[in-house]
């Protein structure tokens, strides 16, 4: 039986001024997302299970509870990947009807309560020769495991009701609250160096209503800063425990850790209101934004420790960016726009879905980034598996996800935060309205909202920051629109009662700031919410000696068939290179030849045959 199915329940938050929709409550039939997410359940998800079993993933449990022969095989989280894979079939199993991967599903989950302990524990690498290594290495991810059971659970109970998984997801929470705590009551004083549990214990809290998990996040939370995680190779900064969460004002260390653990702080906050805590994501959230984020709003500039760097240190080519630190900036940012209504969260979000996710993903739905950087010489390609896979299973999540992210309610108002066809239902939500949405957003800036059932409640509609001169008709009387915030209409709807909502989808140049110095004399290319690249295919000119007329005269125009259905745009600017292809030569006002330049959106690139490609690109006549 299907049932209401929340991803981040906030519907009994204190201190959330919005609620989510179900998953059912939003029906996505637009051609941007809709076929990925039919991709993700007929390929992406059947190939991922593949992969696990192919790994040894899900045998690593039936071996560790002694139901098949051998050794532990892979790196030492792996049982995360197939968590994550399951809480992606489990919200899938919401909105698609794919049985298959539901009987798949629930073997899955049998082969992993098997390998339980009596005590709780459950994890398939400390099973055997290891069981005496429990809890002593903090940075081997037993919690991050746990925390990726627990979501695995949740999504599979609200979506069918079945507690299997629930249960020892249950039995494991039981097991890390006795072990760890408050040294008074006699437990250990220290939490994972890899952050996940924190926002899965509150979600955990959310579906038990058991208020001992919620604790024990605000716990995991709150240890942080005691200098206790450190290896010979990061120091406590890498790993967050450095400094008090609470004293914590700038994002640093393992870029997925940190917006995990921001992640799961704000989850806290929701519950708890806990000020402090706020304040301290604040500062971490302007700190991000202003000065150690891509354009891409990719996170992580360095390999080395795929971690964040310094203030403005945002090399292009070596971008680290991984695409699960995106996923967790949009899972962070989702939790802010939640707790505060603030479109600067929802702006964010959806910049970054389109952006830093999605060319993680091949059209295919079958290959994938783990790095995503914003400028390659064609050698970056996508792969079909990792050694480590955390990204794959973490973007199929996402999609199955996706409809949750579209919308929310508060006592008596619906919120449309980002634009997809489709159709919005709150019924169960506490508010009856429904609507209607017809768009060939993000490719076209118009929005029809229609009402489809009607009754006394507000709508808001958001005007993204860069949709300057936006405009709203709300049954055929015509106002402005202020960027960066929400028009509110609010009024007794009749069916077929119609708003629509005209964002300009002009293209823009955006330039860096000064300190980003291997920007400096280039811009990025953007139009709606779309991120745009130059890219070899389209080019007979090496991409390097590409500039662009800052005077160009646009043309958005129907792009490559190849790439699926978008916008492409054409501008006009020069091709330069040196006389006969001199390392160095006198400079020349006058040494560039005309040339069009044709942009694709930056998520696509790589789709084709391999090529150079770069998303800041040198501008003249600024």
């Amino acid at each position: 039986m299907k049932r209401t199915t929340y991803v981040v329940d906030t519907t009994k938050s204190l201190h959330a001024l919005l609620r989510p929709l179900p998953l059912q409550g939003v029906q996505l039939r637009d051609t941007f997302w809709a076929p990925r997410i039919h991709t993700n359940a007929h390929v992406t998800l059947p190939s991922q299970y593949t992969h696990c079993e192919e790994t040894e993933r899900i045998a690593n449990f039936r071996r560790a509870a002694g139901r098949e022969e051998g050794e532990f095989v892979g790196l030492f989280f792996n049982d995360s990947d197939v968590y994550k894979w399951l809480e992606a079939v489990g919200s899938n199993d919401v909105i698609s009807d794919s049985p298959a991967l539901q009987i798949i599903a629930r073997s899955v989950v049998a082969d992993i309560v098997s390998a339980q302990r009596s005590d709780g524990y459950l994890n398939s690498y400390f099973s055997k020769a290891r069981s005496d290594e429990r809890w002593t290495n903090f940075d081997l991810h037993e919690m991050y495991c746990a925390g990726h059971l627990m979501q695995a659970a949740v999504a599979i109970y609200r979506g069918n009701g079945d507690r299997v998984a629930l249960d020892a997801a249950c039995g494991m929470a039981d097991h890390i609250d006795a072990t760890f705590g408050p040294v008074d009551q006699g437990k250990r004083p220290i939490t994972d160096g890899h952050p996940e549990i924190e926002l899965a214990l509150v979600e955990l809290y959310r579906a038990t209503n058991n208020q001992r998990y919620l604790t024990l996040a605000d716990f995991m939370v709150s240890v942080r800063g005691a200098n206790q995680i450190r290896n010979k190779v990061f120091d406590y900064d890498y790993y967050q425990d450095h400094v008090p969460y609470r004293d914590l004002d700038v994002v640093i260390g393992h870029a997925v850790r940190m917006l995990y653990l921001a992640a799961g702080a704000t989850d806290v906050w929701l519950e708890t209101g806990d000020a402090s805590l706020k304040r301290a994501i604040d500062a971490q959230w302007l700190n991000l934004t202003q000065k150690r984020m891509y354009v891409s709003g990719g996170i992580g500039s360095r390999w080395h420790g795929e971690a964040i760097g310094d203030d403005y240190e945002l090399p292009n080519d070596t971008a680290y960016t991984e695409t699960c630190a995106a996923i967790a900036s949009v899972m962070w940012n989702w939790r802010l726009l939640q707790g505060t209504g603030e479109a600067r969260y929802a702006d964010l979000l959806e910049w970054t879905l389109y952006n830093a996710v999605m060319p993680g993903l091949s059209l295919s739905g079958s290959e994938y980034f783990y790095q995503n950087p914003l400028s390659n010489n064609g050698s970056h390609r996508r792969s079909a598996w990792f050694g480590c896979a955390c990204c794959p299973p973490n973007v199929a999540r996402l999609l199955a996800q996706l409809g949750s992210y579209v919308a929310s309610v508060d006592n008596d108002t619906l919120w449309i935060h980002t634009y997809i066809q489709g159709s919005i239902d709150t019924r169960g939500s506490g508010l009856d309205a429904a609507v209607q949405v017809t768009t060939d957003y993000p490719w076209d800036g118009r929005i029809r909202v229609s009402v489809t059932r009607g009754g006394q409640w507000g709508l808001k509609l958001r005007v993204p920051s860069w949709a300057s001169g936006a405009t709203v008709l709300i049954n055929g009387e015509r106002r402005a629109a202020q960027p960066d915030s929400y028009v509110t209409i609010r009024r007794a709807w009749q069916i077929g009662d119609e708003v629509v909502l005209d964002l300009p989808m002009n293209p823009r140049l955006m330039s860096a700031h000064p300190a980003v110095q291997n920007n400096a004399g280039r811009v990025a290319v953007a139009r709606g919410p779309i991120l745009y690249c130059v890219e070899q295919a389209d080019h007979e000119q090496p991409v390097a000696s590409l500039h662009i007329d800052a005077r160009t005269k646009w043309q958005v125009v129907d792009g490559p068939s190849a790439l699926g259905h978008h916008k492409a745009l054409h501008a006009s600017g020069t091709t330069v290179a040196t006389p006969e292809g001199a390392l160095y030569a006198p400079w020349r006002r006058d040494a560039g030849s005309p040339v069009t330049l044709t942009l694709i959106p930056y998520h696509l690139w790589a789709n084709r045959e391999a090529g150079a490609m770069n998303v800041w690109i040198t501008v003249e006549n600024q």
